[in-house]
């Protein structure tokens, strides 16, 4: 199977006090997509699935910011990602 059918994951991580712009800290397709999946929700940190931003995303070599292009793609993730954790965080108060 050719990488771009197979599953495909990516990991950034951004300090806002420390990086200039979000870092690819791991990139992976098949297994080891899988395997990048299963850490973040294991240890509870948000998955956001697109496959056209992780097509991307996984171009670019761990350990580097990511460019100024695609800036305003990691921000409508990072949007997404946020809202459903404010939202995450209502429905449990709620259910108290």
């Amino acid at each position: 199977m050719s990488q771009t059918k197979s599953k495909q994951a990516v990991a950034l991580k951004y300090n806002q006090e420390q990086d200039m712009a979000p870092i690819v800290i791991a990139s992976g397709y098949g297994e080891v997509a899988e395997r990048i999946i299963d850490i973040a929700e294991t240890e509870g940190i948000p998955v956001y699935r697109d496959d056209s931003a992780s097509s991307v995303l996984c171009m670019l070599d761990v350990g580097t910011q990511i460019p100024r292009e695609l800036y305003e793609t990691v921000a409508i993730i990072y949007a997404q990602i946020l809202s459903t954790a404010s939202q995450t965080n209502q429905n449990k108060k709620s259910n108290k």
